[in-house]
């Protein structure tokens, strides 16, 4: 996961433990697509959209238990909604699902046009390529997406205070 829970600080359950790796889920399915069926790569997406959706609810649940006058509660809740689903859909899953899809397709012809490999061992080279690229690109990923939303969607709502979202 990432840094350390300082002492005191609320453990998140979709960001501090293992059920943040069900974000992930699309990116295997992309690493995997040349090996299975193209059911268990949309099911992974579903795993990883599932993930997003839910941590998106959690994140406007915990806004709404913040007190505060009633009349802020709904704008904050629905910022925590909105930029939370939007940075778990752009981080988690469209761009990293894109990414290692292109890595994997990529792999798969160079590695088709440059030897004679059988094909099963190409497709587990690319598949292995595929899963070896997902650590390394979460971080940029992640702070891409916080640049993107910072100059965009979150100048929409400065007065209301930007919401956590890696």
């Amino acid at each position: 996961m990432s840094e350390p829970q300082p002492r005191g600080a609320e453990l998140d359950l979709y960001r501090d433990t293992w059920v943040r790796y069900l974000g992930y889920a699309n990116e295997v399915g992309e690493a995997f697509r040349s090996l299975v069926p193209a059911a268990v790569v949309w099911l992974s997406y579903g795993v990883a959209s599932s993930y997003v959706l839910a941590d998106a609810i959690d994140k406007g649940k915990k806004a709404g238990e913040v007190p505060s006058p009633e009349a802020g509660r709904s704008a904050r809740v629905t910022v925590a909604v909105v930029d939370t689903f939007v940075w778990q859909a752009l981080a988690s899953v469209a761009i990293p699902g894109f990414t290692i899809n292109r890595v994997c397709a990529a792999s798969l012809y160079v590695l088709g046009t440059a030897t004679r490999w059988p094909l099963a061992v190409r497709k587990w080279t690319t598949t292995a390529l595929g899963l070896l690229t997902i650590p390394v690109i979460i971080h940029p990923i992640d702070r891409s997406v916080d640049f993107l939303l910072d100059s965009s969607l979150r100048k929409l709502y400065p007065s209301v205070g930007k919401p956590s979202s890696s």
